[in-house]
């Protein structure tokens, strides 16, 4: 435990000593600020047009920058000589790769949370506060994609043996989760019997965090009937009083086996020198 949190603070100071982390903190402040401006133009309140173009917004921002900050923290643990010099030490890979989670958690957490803060603050003062119910939602549609793509981070880190290959994976799993995921999964699902469409579709979402987050803040704002008839069920157990639980029960074990993995490629890596 105690190698675990003094890696954790060893990288929540690496990383406010990191310029990324402050181009990415100005750049979310920015982007707070111009959904505080389309709040004041249409109130925003459950899900409309407007509160589904900004979860986008918020989709197409948070993911890419978690990859980012995420891998380039690994990949720079082993360019550096930092990893081989740590694992000459009694420390766990376990808590080596934790305390990494934790730390790059806090990080971009606080970036979110400032933002957030900002945007509450300068709403609040101006009079053009969001509905609370909504605002909440977005910060938890926003710590939801952070926890979840930091994992990938964590596992593309751990293959790649330098930063660019790092950008580089990064890029393609952002635009493959992001951009292309409909298109994807229109394709995919056409070349299967329609028996099979309702498990896949089950499958590929619980795979892909940037739906399964995106899908609970729909159904959680009151969108559940634009997802159609294939997401019946979802809305249905979601829109249950224990459904937030339950989806955070999902998102738990969902970080639990990324970590594994990513523990296990490290540990891996370790025994071989």
């Amino acid at each position: 435990m105690a190698d675990m949190l003094q890696v954790a603070r060893r990288e929540l100071k690496m990383g406010f000593r990191n310029p990324w982390s402050y181009s990415f903190l100005g750049l979310f402040c920015t982007f707070s600020l111009s959904l505080l401006l389309i709040n004041s133009q249409n109130v925003v309140e459950g899900y409309t047009a407007v509160t589904g173009s900004m979860l986008s917004l918020i989709l197409y921002l948070l993911p890419l920058m978690t990859l980012f900050l995420g891998s380039f923290s690994l990949t720079s643990e082993k360019e550096e000589g930092s990893w081989q010099l740590l694992s000459t030490y009694p420390i766990g890979t376990m808590s080596f790769v934790l305390g990494k989670y934790m730390g790059l958690a806090a990080v971009l957490l606080i970036i979110v949370a400032f933002g957030y803060g900002l945007m509450g603050l300068i709403s609040g003062l101006l009079g053009m506060a969001f509905d609370s119910a909504t605002y909440f939602l977005f910060l938890a549609f926003s710590v939801g994609l952070v926890l979840l793509f930091l994992t990938i981070a964590l596992f593309i880190g751990s293959l790649s043996r330098n930063r660019w290959q790092a950008l580089t994976i990064s890029v393609a799993i952002w635009f493959f989760a992001v951009i292309g995921w409909p298109s994807f999964l229109i394709a995919g699902l056409g070349l299967v019997p329609y028996l099979w469409v309702k498990p896949l579709l089950v499958a590929f979402t619980i795979l892909n965090p940037a739906e399964l987050v995106r899908l609970f803040v729909v159904i959680k704002l009151g969108g559940g009937s634009v997802l159609g008839p294939e997401y019946y069920q979802w809305v249905e157990w979601i829109g249950k009083s224990g459904g937030s639980l339950l989806f955070m029960g999902v998102c738990l074990i969902w970080i639990l086996i990324s970590i594994l993995l990513v523990y296990w490629i490290w540990e891996r890596g370790r025994s071989r020198g």
